[in-house]
């Protein structure tokens, strides 16, 4: 076989090919081979009949047909992988000849990578977020840790305050009908949580155990609700129970009842290592996020609209198994964010750009330090997928069977390897300063 690329403009390239023919010939007989099987011609049993005569009651372009039907992808694969170039969509399949005893000439009208034009990625020099904790930073940590283990105390006279929790009734109506989802019975309301519609919460508080209030608000104008949009609400609530945090003091005895350790210092100490290195692993992580972004807009690049579609549709499908992961259809999904399916999906297109942009110039730079994912490397990846599909060998053997699933496995073992030499080449802006030891 042979193929030759050529540019035509832009990202199109132009792939002509040729098989011999002795493997198109090889390539019909198989075709009557199944096909024979397949029709009953007059006087023959399926499967009997001759192969001159097959062809003259079924015509030879049936037989041609089915033998370029898997002759031209295969092929065409073989071109890709003889010229190197690097298809994004379909390509367009041209027979120009397909003569017995003549060679097999096809052309393929192909969309490839565009080219990158690279700009500065190693050495940058990057801003790094501070990864130092404060004082306040750990105060308000274990201040969390007391609330979350107050005792609540149903209270015999008083008032609602702010933190409170109190169980309420309520009724909501719009022009004095009720409304569907508007209505519940011994509801435990934190108050200043914001969980209710703004304003709801404010006008509980004062309300004593027993009281009952008509409180008016207004649903805003985006409510998930679209027949609840914008609309005055009056809602009947009956205070049942107030229940109050009481807060166990901060010393010795609330840190062994809340942890292993015998002394409040013991404890503050845990939460400020533990903060910071949260805030550590969040300012690398950061770091590496910037001086990727900051390479790739250094780099020039015309973004095929096929590849942000084949990336939107990427992402979308992932929101959909997320989504059933927790339980929750897309249909109802889109009715409790009041949006639909283009409109979601237009406004994740910015994204998708941004995340087509980033793997071409990172495939770029790999290609331009000639980094490549090993055969260790590879190894060590299918293992640590195959840990994922205990019991099901038969679907792991399927991804390593299939060359798609292990060129997805190799990029993404590349792309980690160029972050990494990214990072790794980059300093810290001078105008900064790393505050963690190292």
């Amino acid at each position: 076989m042979k193929a030759n690329a050529e540019k035509i403009e832009n990202n199109t390239v132009l792939l002509e090919i040729e098989v011999d023919e002795e493997q198109f010939s090889q390539a019909m007989d198989k075709a009557y081979r199944k096909l024979v099987k397949q029709y009953s011609i007059p006087g023959f049993r399926k499967g009997k009949t001759p192969r001159p005569i097959f062809e003259r009651y079924m015509g030879k372009e049936v037989i041609c047909d089915e033998a370029m039907e898997s002759l031209a992808p295969e092929a065409y694969m073989k071109a890709v992988k003889e010229t190197g170039i690097e298809p994004i969509d379909r390509p367009k399949l041209e027979v120009v000849q397909a003569e017995e005893g003549k060679p097999v000439v096809l052309k393929a009208t192909v969309l490839v990578k565009p080219e990158v034009k690279l700009g500065q990625y190693k050495d940058l020099e990057i801003a790094k977020q501070s990864a130092e904790i404060s004082d306040t930073e750990v105060d308000e940590a274990l201040e969390k840790l007391q609330a979350r283990h107050a005792k609540l105390l149903t209270l015999d006279e008083g008032t609602v305050e702010k933190g409170d929790v109190a169980v309420i009734d309520f009724l909501g109506k719009v022009d004095g009908v009720p409304f569907a989802g508007g209505e519940g019975k011994d509801y435990s309301l934190e108050i200043g949580s914001g969980s209710f519609i703004k304003g709801f919460e404010e006008q509980v508080t004062g309300m004593s155990v027993g009281e009952t209030r008509d409180i008016q608000v207004v649903f805003p104008k985006d409510y998930k609700a679209e027949d609840l949009a914008g609309k005055d609400a009056v809602f009947t609530v009956t205070v049942k129970e107030i229940k109050r945090k009481e807060l166990s003091p901060l010393d010795d005895e609330f840190a062994k009842d809340v942890s292993e350790f015998d002394t409040l210092e013991e404890l503050r100490n845990d939460i400020s290592n533990k903060l910071s290195e949260t805030a550590k692993d969040r300012a690398e992580s950061q770091f590496g996020a910037d001086v990727v972004e900051k390479a790739v807009e250094n780099a020039e690049v015309e973004i095929p609209d096929v590849m942000v579609e084949y990336k939107l549709a990427e992402m979308m499908d992932s929101m959909v198994n997320r989504l059933a992961a927790q339980g929750l259809s897309m249909e109802n999904y889109l009715k409790f964010t009041n949006t639909t399916w283009s409109a979601m999906r237009e406004n994740m297109r910015p994204e998708a750009v941004r995340n087509v942009k980033a793997g071409l110039v990172l495939d770029a730079i790999a290609k331009a330090e000639d980094v490549k994912a090993t055969e260790e490397e590879m190894q060590e990846e299918i293992s640590k997928i195959g840990s994922y599909y205990k019991g099901e060998s038969t679907k792991f053997q399927e991804i390593l069977q299939d060359e798609e699933h292990l060129n997805y496995i190799s990029e993404g073992i590349v792309r980690q390897k160029i972050v990494d030499f990214l990072v790794d080449s980059a300093s810290i802006a001078k105008d900064t300063k790393e505050t963690v030891a190292e």
